[in-house]
Protein backbone atom coordinates (compact mmCIF):
# COMPACT_ATOMS: atom_id res chain seq x y z
CA UNK A 1 0.00 0.00 0.00
CA UNK A 2 1.30 3.72 -1.25
CA UNK A 3 0.86 5.60 1.76
CA UNK A 4 0.51 9.58 0.53
CA UNK A 5 0.04 12.40 2.17
CA UNK A 6 -1.06 16.05 1.40
CA UNK A 7 -0.18 19.58 1.69
CA UNK A 8 -2.65 22.15 0.16
CA UNK A 9 -4.11 24.89 1.37
CA UNK A 10 -7.36 25.15 -0.51
CA UNK A 11 -9.53 22.68 1.13
CA UNK A 12 -11.53 21.26 -1.82
CA UNK A 13 -8.45 20.80 -3.75
CA UNK A 14 -7.13 18.82 -1.16
CA UNK A 15 -10.30 16.96 -0.22
CA UNK A 16 -10.50 16.05 -4.21
CA UNK A 17 -7.12 14.27 -4.33
CA UNK A 18 -7.59 12.48 -0.96
CA UNK A 19 -11.15 11.23 -2.64
CA UNK A 20 -8.96 10.17 -5.29
CA UNK A 21 -6.41 8.79 -3.76
CA UNK A 22 -8.30 6.60 -1.59
CA UNK A 23 -10.51 5.26 -4.06
CA UNK A 24 -7.70 3.21 -5.65
CA UNK A 25 -6.97 -0.05 -4.63
CA UNK A 26 -3.03 0.26 -3.92
CA UNK A 27 -2.85 3.70 -2.58
CA UNK A 28 -4.73 5.88 0.58
CA UNK A 29 -4.48 9.36 2.05
CA UNK A 30 -4.61 9.25 6.30
CA UNK A 31 -2.84 12.73 6.62
CA UNK A 32 -3.75 16.23 5.27
CA UNK A 33 -2.00 19.28 6.00
CA UNK A 34 -3.34 23.01 4.96
CA UNK A 35 -0.07 25.19 5.79
CA UNK A 36 3.54 24.16 5.93
CA UNK A 37 3.98 24.77 9.86
CA UNK A 38 2.03 21.78 10.52
CA UNK A 39 3.69 19.40 7.72
CA UNK A 40 6.97 20.45 8.96
CA UNK A 41 6.04 19.98 12.75
CA UNK A 42 3.64 16.70 12.70
CA UNK A 43 5.08 14.58 9.45
CA UNK A 44 8.35 13.41 11.11
CA UNK A 45 6.29 12.12 14.09
CA UNK A 46 4.63 9.66 11.22
CA UNK A 47 6.07 6.53 10.34
CA UNK A 48 4.03 5.60 7.48
CA UNK A 49 4.24 8.38 4.99
CA UNK A 50 5.69 7.32 1.45
CA UNK A 51 4.59 10.09 -0.99
CA UNK A 52 3.98 13.75 0.01
CA UNK A 53 2.21 15.79 -2.53
CA UNK A 54 3.23 19.64 -1.69
CA UNK A 55 1.43 22.84 -3.42
CA UNK A 56 4.26 25.55 -3.07
CA UNK A 57 1.86 28.32 -2.45
CA UNK A 58 0.87 28.41 1.38
CA UNK A 59 0.10 31.00 3.60
CA UNK A 60 3.40 31.96 5.28
CA UNK A 61 6.26 29.49 4.84
CA UNK A 62 6.23 27.65 1.14
CA UNK A 63 5.45 24.30 -0.11
CA UNK A 64 9.78 24.43 -0.84
CA UNK A 65 10.31 25.17 2.34
CA UNK A 66 8.66 22.25 3.69
CA UNK A 67 10.58 19.95 1.35
CA UNK A 68 13.79 20.77 2.36
CA UNK A 69 13.00 20.79 5.92
CA UNK A 70 11.38 17.08 5.50
CA UNK A 71 14.07 16.20 2.88
CA UNK A 72 16.78 16.12 5.79
CA UNK A 73 14.75 15.07 8.77
CA UNK A 74 12.30 12.69 7.00
CA UNK A 75 14.27 10.91 3.76
CA UNK A 76 11.89 8.13 3.49
CA UNK A 77 9.30 10.31 2.52
CA UNK A 78 9.23 11.25 -1.41
CA UNK A 79 8.18 14.75 -2.45
CA UNK A 80 5.69 15.91 -5.64
CA UNK A 81 5.38 19.62 -6.23
CA UNK A 82 1.50 19.65 -7.53
CA UNK A 83 1.13 23.70 -8.63
CA UNK A 84 -0.34 25.96 -10.74
CA UNK A 85 3.04 27.54 -10.96
CA UNK A 86 5.20 26.82 -13.67
CA UNK A 87 8.09 29.58 -14.17
CA UNK A 88 11.86 28.71 -14.22
CA UNK A 89 12.90 29.44 -10.67
CA UNK A 90 10.09 27.27 -8.84
CA UNK A 91 11.11 24.43 -10.74
CA UNK A 92 14.40 24.33 -10.04
CA UNK A 93 14.11 25.81 -6.30
CA UNK A 94 11.79 22.73 -6.10
CA UNK A 95 13.98 20.04 -7.22
CA UNK A 96 17.46 21.95 -5.06
CA UNK A 97 14.97 21.66 -2.11
CA UNK A 98 14.55 18.01 -2.34
CA UNK A 99 11.34 17.21 -5.15
CA UNK A 100 11.25 14.14 -6.80
CA UNK A 101 8.24 14.75 -9.15
CA UNK A 102 6.78 18.59 -10.98
CA UNK A 103 3.25 17.88 -11.51
CA UNK A 104 0.92 20.95 -12.60
CA UNK A 105 -2.92 21.50 -11.42
CA UNK A 106 -3.98 21.25 -14.55
CA UNK A 107 -3.23 17.43 -14.50
CA UNK A 108 -5.87 14.93 -15.39
CA UNK A 109 -6.93 12.57 -11.97
CA UNK A 110 -5.22 9.61 -14.00
CA UNK A 111 -2.17 11.31 -14.41
CA UNK A 112 -2.10 12.11 -10.44
CA UNK A 113 -2.70 8.51 -9.86
CA UNK A 114 0.33 7.38 -12.43
CA UNK A 115 2.64 10.41 -10.84
CA UNK A 116 1.78 8.91 -7.44
CA UNK A 117 2.68 5.33 -8.62
CA UNK A 118 5.55 6.18 -10.74
CA UNK A 119 7.46 8.20 -8.06
CA UNK A 120 6.53 5.21 -5.54
CA UNK A 121 8.55 3.22 -7.89
CA UNK A 122 11.55 5.24 -8.01
CA UNK A 123 10.25 7.42 -10.94
CA UNK A 124 10.67 11.13 -11.41
CA UNK A 125 7.10 11.96 -12.20
CA UNK A 126 6.50 15.46 -14.44
CA UNK A 127 3.96 17.49 -16.47
CA UNK A 128 5.37 17.33 -19.98
CA UNK A 129 5.82 21.13 -20.89
CA UNK A 130 8.20 20.72 -17.17
CA UNK A 131 10.48 18.06 -18.44
CA UNK A 132 11.09 19.82 -21.44
CA UNK A 133 12.09 23.31 -19.75
CA UNK A 134 14.56 21.03 -17.18
CA UNK A 135 16.10 19.13 -21.06
CA UNK A 136 16.08 22.52 -22.62
CA UNK A 137 18.28 23.70 -19.22
CA UNK A 138 20.38 20.63 -19.76
CA UNK A 139 21.24 20.72 -23.01
CA UNK A 140 22.05 24.26 -22.77
CA UNK A 141 24.59 23.37 -20.49
CA UNK A 142 26.71 21.04 -22.91
CA UNK A 143 28.03 18.81 -20.08
CA UNK A 144 29.77 15.41 -20.56
CA UNK A 145 29.42 12.97 -18.10
CA UNK A 146 32.75 12.25 -16.28
CA UNK A 147 32.42 9.74 -13.77
CA UNK A 148 35.18 9.28 -11.31
CA UNK A 149 35.85 5.77 -10.85
CA UNK A 150 37.79 6.71 -7.30
CA UNK A 151 34.61 7.69 -5.75
CA UNK A 152 32.18 4.73 -7.30
CA UNK A 153 32.58 1.03 -7.59
CA UNK A 154 32.47 0.24 -11.14
CA UNK A 155 28.93 -1.47 -10.35
CA UNK A 156 27.35 2.09 -8.58
CA UNK A 157 28.72 4.20 -11.57
CA UNK A 158 27.11 1.48 -14.44
CA UNK A 159 23.90 1.95 -12.30
CA UNK A 160 24.01 5.70 -11.68
CA UNK A 161 24.65 5.88 -15.66
CA UNK A 162 21.39 3.90 -16.29
CA UNK A 163 19.64 5.85 -13.44
CA UNK A 164 20.71 9.24 -15.35
CA UNK A 165 19.11 7.87 -18.81
CA UNK A 166 15.20 8.10 -17.13
CA UNK A 167 15.38 4.20 -16.03
CA UNK A 168 13.31 2.95 -13.09
CA UNK A 169 14.28 0.69 -10.58
CA UNK A 170 12.47 -1.85 -11.34
CA UNK A 171 14.21 -1.53 -15.20
CA UNK A 172 17.41 -1.38 -13.98
CA UNK A 173 17.13 -4.14 -11.77
CA UNK A 174 16.05 -6.19 -15.04
CA UNK A 175 18.58 -4.79 -16.77
CA UNK A 176 21.40 -5.92 -14.19
CA UNK A 177 19.95 -9.45 -13.33
CA UNK A 178 19.21 -7.97 -9.88
CA UNK A 179 16.77 -7.22 -7.41
CA UNK A 180 15.13 -4.09 -6.94
CA UNK A 181 15.97 -3.81 -3.27
CA UNK A 182 19.67 -4.11 -4.79
CA UNK A 183 19.46 -1.42 -6.78
CA UNK A 184 17.81 0.48 -4.26
CA UNK A 185 20.68 -0.12 -1.74
CA UNK A 186 23.34 1.05 -4.05
CA UNK A 187 21.75 3.91 -4.48
CA UNK A 188 21.43 4.54 -1.31
CA UNK A 189 25.51 4.11 -1.40
CA UNK A 190 26.03 6.50 -4.25
CA UNK A 191 23.57 9.05 -2.65
CA UNK A 192 25.77 9.02 0.62
CA UNK A 193 29.22 8.90 -1.32
CA UNK A 194 28.43 11.73 -3.23
CA UNK A 195 26.73 13.71 -0.60
CA UNK A 196 23.40 14.47 -2.38
CA UNK A 197 19.62 13.49 -1.76
CA UNK A 198 18.07 13.06 -5.40
CA UNK A 199 19.22 11.55 -8.99
CA UNK A 200 19.63 14.76 -10.30
CA UNK A 201 22.28 15.64 -7.87
CA UNK A 202 24.00 12.85 -8.23
CA UNK A 203 24.49 13.33 -11.83
CA UNK A 204 25.28 16.86 -11.62
CA UNK A 205 28.19 16.03 -8.57
CA UNK A 206 30.02 13.52 -11.00
CA UNK A 207 29.69 15.76 -14.28
CA UNK A 208 31.80 18.22 -11.91
CA UNK A 209 34.10 15.42 -11.26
Amino acid sequence: MINVAILEDISVIADTLKTYINLEDDMCCNHTFSNAEDAMRFIPEFKDIDILIVDIGLPRASGIDAIRYLSECCTRIQSCIFTVYEDDDKIYKSMQAGAKGYILKNASKDKVIEAIRELYNGGSPMSPNIARRIIDVFSAMKITPAINSDLLTDRETELLTLLSKGMLYKEIAEHLSITTGTVKQHIHKIYSKLQVSNRTEAINKLNQQ
